[in-house]
């Protein structure tokens, strides 16, 4: 009998103890990890709305550049070749849902001075978000972005 105990002392592996303080262990791991992690799908929608934000942004002026005035929606960047496709808006994750601003115009002005497109009307001047959630940073709606 004492030979059995001994071979059964010597067997390779864990004991109960040693795995219920490992699982332990990664579970206080886990707890202190996944409210970091819950975050992160937003954070990365918010850091693709910059991105597709200052893209669009620097279009428009490139176009305002070469044309000499503003695009009269985001459609005329993609048919004009300065855009692929209207960027998403990660936020609605939609690309028909951008905010567009457009130019004021001066109803006083001489049309000489004015930079209307061909179509008489103000172009685009800047775009924001069409959504109404908020960042999680410094609560900024992302439609003031």
């Amino acid at each position: 009998m004492i030979v059995g105990a001994r071979r059964a002392a010597r067997r390779p592996g864990f004991t109960l103890l040693e795995l219920i303080i490992v699982v332990t262990m990664i579970g206080i791991l886990a707890t202190i990890a996944l409210p970091a992690l819950k975050d992160w799908p937003r954070r990365a929608n918010e850091a693709v709305l910059k991105n597709n934000l200052r893209t669009i942004r620097d279009v428009i002026d490139q176009y305002h550049g070469d044309k000499g005035y503003y695009p009269p929606d985001l459609e005329e960047l993609v048919d004009e070749g300065y855009l692929r496709s209207v960027p998403l808006d990660p936020m609605t994750k939609r690309t028909d849902t951008w905010v567009l601003v457009f130019e004021e115009v001066d109803a006083d002005a001489p049309p000489a001075e004015t930079e209307l497109n061909e179509t008489g009307a103000p172009g685009v001047l800047d775009v924001h978000s069409g959504s109404d959630a908020v960042s999680l940073k410094d609560e900024q709606p992302y439609s003031e972005w």
